[in-house]
């Protein structure tokens, strides 16, 4: 008898369910990629649903049993609200290695954003700015910033996830680059690291090692593009120059911190002038009216009040 697609499906998930001891308990698959897999799995000891990430069966290369191991180790010196947190660590009886981090639910970026208001992905953006800048100041470029590697849970909890071909400051590349396949959304070896449509131009020509902070920042604004045409949000103009500054081919050309493009960001939110873009006089005018709405109105009501007695006294 021939098996369906979908039993050999959950067959082969069954033999390759990993067993990293007696106090987790792992149920479903809940994702693949080139690197690792990713079970929701039940903490015995504390009683909590967590994840818990393997090295995939078929990536059996010393060298991405290194990557899996070091990303670990690096969100683990990243102790931010809007970065995944890591429990545990360890190794299977296969050798293969392991890591525990908090069970993230949520919608991916790319999907929340279908339907929402421009506001509403302005903030979601900032939070996920400041996970970034977070990370930079200790030293961890990403590398590899999408609307897909961001998780925005049911309560405004913002994380920035995947942090498997991250740059630390203070250690040497890992062999093996990794890039991430346009189709499939998996990573696999490679010369390149990032994403096509949210790698910067210098990762896209094989100098991912060589990338500093800005390479993220670029990342940052393609996913700020990304968003806003996913849910067909109106860009005016000054936001649309702080994207492409953000997205300059030339990394001097860009913001020089994550913290310099966020701020432009809450500039433009509270209708502020934002460094990336020279205004008209009408635009100043019609800015300024935005932000003392309710001041200019009370006092045009006041004038006409005032206007109107005058004239009955007069009459």
């Amino acid at each position: 008898m021939r098996l369906s697609d979908a039993a050999m499906a959950h067959l082969r998930g069954t033999l390759d369910q990993p067993d990293p001891g007696p106090r987790y308990m792992v149920h479903e698959l809940l994702g693949r990629g080139g690197m690792g897999m990713v079970y929701r799995a039940e903490d015995t000891t504390l009683a909590r649903s967590v994840a818990l990430k393997v090295l995939t069966t078929a990536a059996d290369a010393p060298d991405l049993a290194q990557r899996l191991s070091r990303e670990a180790r690096v969100l683990a010196r990243l102790d931010h609200p809007g970065i995944v947190a890591v429990h545990d660590a360890g190794l299977l009886a296969d050798g293969r290695p392991f890591y525990v981090m908090r069970l993230v639910r949520g919608t991916r970026l790319d999907r929340h954003a279908v339907g929402q208001g421009r506001g509403e992905l302005l903030r979601v953006f900032l939070r996920v700015c400041d996970a970034v800048a977070y990370a930079h100041a200790r030293g961890v470029i990403h590398r590899d910033l999408t609307p897909a590697n961001v998780m925005v849970g049911a309560f405004g909890d913002v994380l920035v996830l995947d942090w498997g071909v991250a740059k630390v400051a203070s250690e040497s590349e890992p062999a093996g680059d990794v890039a991430t396949d346009p189709d499939s959304g998996l990573t696999g070896a490679g010369d390149v690291i990032g994403t096509p449509g949210f790698m910067a131009p210098e990762q896209a020509a094989g100098a991912a090692a060589t990338a500093d902070a800005r390479a993220d920042i670029y990342g940052l604004g393609a996913m700020l593009r990304h968003v806003l045409r996913v849910a067909a949000a109106p860009v005016p103009r000054p936001l649309a120059a702080i994207i492409e500054r953000a997205m300059a081919t030339d990394p001097v050309a860009r913001y020089a911190t994550v913290e310099a493009l966020a701020d432009d960001v809450r500039h433009w939110l509270d209708s502020e002038p934002v460094s990336a873009y020279r205004e008209r006089l009408l635009e100043r005018g019609a800015r300024l009216y935005r932000r003392n709405q309710t001041l200019i109105l009370l006092l045009l009501g006041y004038a006409v009040v005032r206007t109107v007695i005058l004239i009955w006294r007069g009459i």
